[in-house]
């Protein structure tokens, strides 16, 4: 029965379940001290905005954000597959993509928790097979459904675990892509400290190791959410830089500085694991 509410509710138009995302982060901002205050507090530490009040203004920004987030990952689960598809208007940096696949070479996707991060996987999965590591949650019920929604087309997730990685290495090695939430904080001795906007964050090592064991092709992208519900544009552009953590960083840092109210600030970036 829930399925099938939920699949209701993806149904209804993208505008008007954003338009009740902004109202859902709002209220969440309001009933949850520990959101705002975090929030608030990384964008005060990353030292973004260029004054008070402007400071005040991507504050805003981020909770509407935040809430319109929750609720499109509905959609991006429980809509049937074509119908989210026609929600990317655009693709910048596919070429980036095409290069790799004519070197025959594997692909390791950084999709930081910045815009729709959930729809990125999926449009590539409309063309080539992914893997993409997944951290399930504590709650079966709750990791079922989230399997159910984010396990179509070509996409095989696999978890955060020795067997998860083992499938990301082969896969590689297969010429295949692999996708990773590189700003996801990692265990304890499984990452390294690097600054993130001038401030130190523990962050994987992981990528680094994929990548030299398999000469992948490392790249950015993330699903940049569109106003007013029209959609959203995914942009992809490499590392450019050997995959150690503060090039990671860095690179991260570059993407979100085109969209800072539709990062994840609400995050605990910057906590010891």
């Amino acid at each position: 029965m829930l399925k099938a509410l939920l699949r209701v509710f993806a149904s209804l138009p993208l505008p008007f379940i954003h338009a009740l995302g902004v109202v859902s982060g709002w209220m969440l901002y309001f009933s949850k001290e520990s959101f705002g205050k975090r929030t608030r507090r990384n964008l005060a530490l990353v030292n973004i905005a260029d004054s008070e009040q402007a400071q005040r203004r991507l504050v805003n920004k981020s909770i509407g954000e935040t809430g319109k987030g929750l609720l499109e990952a509905f959609v991006i689960w429980f809509r049937p597959l074509n119908s989210v598809l026609k929600l990317v208007k655009d693709c910048q940096g596919w070429e980036h993509v095409e290069a790799a696949l004519a070197e025959k070479r594997g692909i390791i996707f950084l999709t930081p928790h910045l815009g729709c991060y959930e729809i990125t996987s999926l449009y590539y999965a409309a063309r080539h097979p992914i893997s993409v590591l997944y951290r399930p949650p504590r709650d079966g019920r709750l990791a079922a459904l989230i399997e159910g929604g984010r396990n179509r087309g070509l996409v095989k997730l696999a978890p955060t675990n020795l067997s998860g990685i083992r499938t990301l290495l082969r896969a590689l090695k297969q010429g295949e892509a692999v996708g990773i939430l590189p700003d996801q904080v990692p265990e304890p001795d499984e990452g390294e400290w690097a600054n993130f906007f001038g401030q130190p964050a523990y962050t994987m090592a992981l990528v680094g190791k994929l990548a030299k064991s398999s000469q992948a092709v490392v790249l950015l992208a993330f699903g940049e959410r569109l106003s007013w519900g029209r959609g959203y544009i995914i942009h992809i552009e490499p590392l450019g830089a050997e995959p150690t953590p503060q090039n990671i960083n860095n690179g991260i840092e570059r993407l979100v500085r085109k969209c800072p109210e539709q990062y994840l600030w609400s995050y605990g970036r910057f906590k010891r694991p």
